[in-house]
């Protein structure tokens, strides 16, 4: 979804605009240029990545374009005149291909392609990294958190935990990798994302005694409410909920404690109330591996926090944005460990006849290679001559296209230990 908002042209560096200033001086900025996203490795102990805001960033490209008030603040930050009268109603006019989003990445995949001028694309270096290093890390994380529920429901409750406008893009993010509801309410405005919430522990304490505050929840919500149980003792604000709600209360949340032990003696107490359809929530510092642990425990849902707005320990994807060809020659960063292969590129997925896929084939476009039948080009057209596609999934779409995606990896690769990327990347010069 667009929604109006002001010029993104002045989330870049200035270091971009340095550039641009010599390069106007020196004649080059006219100069057909490709730059390329791509991560050099995946984070550690990560066997995929995941593409996500893609849409945020073709939104921010349509408004990135320098009016009076961003010409104002570059000569207020001593921009040269050059520079801010080339930039005067400037608007990128260039073709952008990339991985849709939902789309699983590896390393060296190239995700994103710009192409047009060195000047236009030089700019959008800064603006569509922190998009995609941001939303690919939450997303990634998201997948796997949503591999190992198995199919359990999961919650994104991670607003409080980051920056408000990340807190939109993190539900966003989440949503698109499988979680199935977020607490934040402008990701639902801007995206449709559906959402969820009841009550915390301060509407508890609110009351003379849990029982009350338990009455007034369901007497506004109905008893298909969630009732957070653990404010005092566990045991007996579980007797105390289906007091109040009877035995077709909603679901109970458990907030704190060992939460794998807790469900089991929930589940029991339950049963022996009669309320044997209610359903256990589970929040409080929940990652992958602690929703992996919790595989065999009788858990119906999770609540999803500070880990998945954060990456789960990695907080940006590690792309970069490197120069990749100019005026149809290839170039390439030389730097030990930072290298870089020259030449616009796009890739190849290949698959077993059975859907399984086997193999990321990157290759340079003036090097093509065999499209088998079982196999699938990933780049696709997102920007020409400025025009944003206007035939792009929808976020629903994209998120079937990753549960998809997911059931095509070898199921080695879907493993939360520490491995090689889930299939390998072959780079045809």
């Amino acid at each position: 979804m667009t929604h109006p908002g002001h010029s993104t042209a002045l989330m870049t560096d200035q270091y971009e605009l340095t550039m641009l200033d010599a390069a106007l001086a020196d004649g080059t900025a006219e100069r057909r240029c490709t730059f390329e996203v791509f991560a050099r490795s995946l984070p550690h102990g990560r066997r995929y990545g995941v593409v996500a805001g893609v849409d945020r960033l073709l939104e921010s490209l349509a408004r990135f374009t320098f009016g009076p008030e961003e010409i104002r603040v570059l000569c207020d930050a001593g921009v040269r005149d050059r520079v801010a009268a080339y930039l005067e109603g400037h608007r990128f006019s260039g073709d952008v291909t990339g991985y849709p989003e939902g789309e699983l990445y590896f390393p060296g995949s190239p995700v994103l392609s710009v192409t047009g001028t060195f000047a236009e694309c030089v700019l959008l270096e800064t603006l569509l990294l922190s998009i995609l290093n941001h939303d690919c890390a939450v997303a990634s994380a998201a997948a796997r958190m949503a591999s190992a529920a198995n199919g359990r429901r999961l919650i994104e409750m991670g607003s409080r935990r980051t920056h408000e406008e990340a807190a939109v893009a993190s539900a966003r993010a989440a949503y698109l990798a499988g979680f199935a509801a977020t607490s934040n309410l402008e990701a639902h405005r801007r995206y449709g994302v559906p959402t969820t919430g009841t009550s915390a522990h301060a509407f508890t304490l609110l009351h003379d005694t849990e029982a009350d505050a338990f009455a007034a929840q369901v007497d506004a919500l109905g008893v298909g409410t969630t009732l957070l149980v653990d404010t005092y003792d566990i045991s007996r604000g579980i007797e105390t909920a289906i007091e109040v709600a009877g035995p077709g209360l909603g679901a109970i949340r458990i907030d704190s404690g060992d939460v794998g032990v807790l469900a089991q003696q929930a589940r029991a107490q339950l049963d022996r109330l009669g309320a044997t359809g209610t359903r256990i929530v589970i929040s409080g510092d929940l990652d992958e591996h602690a929703i992996a642990a919790l595989r065999a425990e009788p858990v119906d849902a999770y609540g999803v926090g500070t880990s998945v707005v954060t990456g789960s320990g990695a907080p940006a994807a590690g792309m970069v944005y490197k120069l990749v060809e100019v005026e149809g020659r290839p170039v390439a960063k030389r730097s030990s460990s930072k290298e870089s292969r020259g030449g616009a590129k796009s890739a190849v997925r290949r698959h077993r006849p059975t859907g399984t896929a086997v193999e990321e084939v990157v290759h340079r476009l003036d090097t093509p290679v065999e499209v088998g039948e079982h196999d699938r080009v990933v780049p696709v057209p997102l920007v020409t001559k400025g025009e944003t596609a206007t035939d792009l999934p929808t976020l629903d779409e994209s998120r079937e296209h990753l549960r998809r995606g997911l059931v095509a990896v070898p199921w080695e690769g879907l493993k939360l230990s520490r491995g090689e990327p889930a299939i390998p990347t072959t780079f045809v010069p």
